[in-house]
């Protein structure tokens, strides 16, 4: 299988220091959240890996709409995405992750149709399958 895409990002001084891709777009200071004790004046890798998610997500509800009647477009849906942390009881961490998905234009049974596909399609839930329960909600306008 051939690579669609790849991207290299440097992470330099862990929950205190900063991201910055290849191509430069992404250069971001990082913080420790308020929650956990930090500064939190910058971003944090759950809120990269939030936005990251949610907006890979909306596009996998676009591809899987595509060829057919309920095509939808990117001003009909809304993800948004919640990612924690918490304990594992093993002295590390585990990731939670809640998508609350919003699809105007098609009925409450199309919708969770379509967010299942969505679900079974997208990288980032293929990537945490089997390792981080996803909490969906599927809501219509």
């Amino acid at each position: 299988m051939s690579t669609l895409y790849s991207t290299k990002v440097m992470a330099i001084g862990g929950r205190a220091g900063k991201v910055s891709s290849e191509d430069g777009l992404l250069d971001l200071p990082l913080a420790l959240p308020k929650a956990l004790g930090g500064k939190g004046d910058a971003t944090n890798p759950e809120q990269l890996f939030a936005a990251g998610y949610a907006a890979c997500f909306e596009n996998a509800v676009i591809h899987v709409t595509h060829a057919t009647d309920n095509k939808v477009a990117d001003d009909d849906i809304v993800v948004f995405a919640t990612v924690g942390m918490e304990p594992n009881g093993e002295g590390g961490f585990v990731l939670t992750v809640a998508l609350d998905v919003t699809i105007d234009g098609v009925d409450q049974q199309t919708a969770e149709e379509i967010v299942a596909k969505a679900h079974a399609a997208c990288p980032y839930s293929n990537a945490v399958k089997g390792n981080i329960d996803v909490a969906i909600t599927v809501n219509t306008n």
